[in-house]
């Protein structure tokens, strides 16, 4: 499958790297169309110390551990309105945004967005594809939370970064991964399945 992931300026850089790795080693994810906000780059270096500005493909593979020459990752440009995740035509099974910036949220649900993040968004609404947002902030305004659910009602998935607990995480990561196993699961992406509800954790 085809998926386009976009990483934007809020809180929460470890989500997107943590998502980007395992939809990769799922094996069934062919290619990645991956678009990063100039805040984004900023988030990543604060929280991760990672150098993705201005990042190509190359880069990028740097960054994930990926050989030089990997052709699952392909980044395009934020102005780039002629990359194929803006165009319905280009057969996707969806979008992810991870983390999802307040500001991103609102240009999509306005429907008057000014990049290529707003734009492939609003295709996978118009062509009925599944878009998963995931929005990391506290608390929520009335305005945020109208426009969560004015996208809801559009057909949007909204999954916010809320990990679970009853999987007894013992580090960071484990609250990470379930997460992001929640996101996977959005695609029926296979992934493990240590956070999982099982049911024998009450009985």
């Amino acid at each position: 499958m085809d998926l386009t992931l976009a990483i934007t300026g809020a809180s929460g850089a470890i989500y997107a790297r943590r998502t980007l790795e395992l939809l990769i080693a799922s094996g069934k994810v062919e290619t990645i169309n991956l678009i990063i906000s100039s805040t984004a780059t900023v988030v990543a270096q604060l929280e991760l110390g990672a150098d993705i500005k201005n990042a190509d493909t190359a880069k990028i593979n740097a960054w994930l551990g990926l050989d030089a020459g990997s052709k699952v990752i392909r980044v395009w440009r934020l102005d780039n309105f002629a990359a194929r995740p803006s165009s319905g035509s280009y057969k996707q099974a969806g979008m992810i945004i991870v983390p999802c910036s307040m500001g991103t949220l609102g240009a999509i649900a306005s429907g008057a967005g000014t990049n290529l993040i707003h734009r492939a968004a609003d295709v996978c609404l118009k062509e009925g594809r599944k878009l998963v947002l995931v929005p990391r902030e506290t608390p929520y305004n009335a305005i945020h939370l109208e426009n969560m659910l004015r996208l809801s009602h559009a057909g949007a998935r909204i999954l916010p970064a809320s990990p679970s607990f009853y999987h007894k995480p013992k580090t960071i990561d484990e609250l990470v991964d379930h997460v992001c196993f929640r996101i996977l699961d959005q695609f029926d992406i296979p992934h493990s399945t240590s956070t999982q509800w099982t049911g024998d954790e009450v009985v």
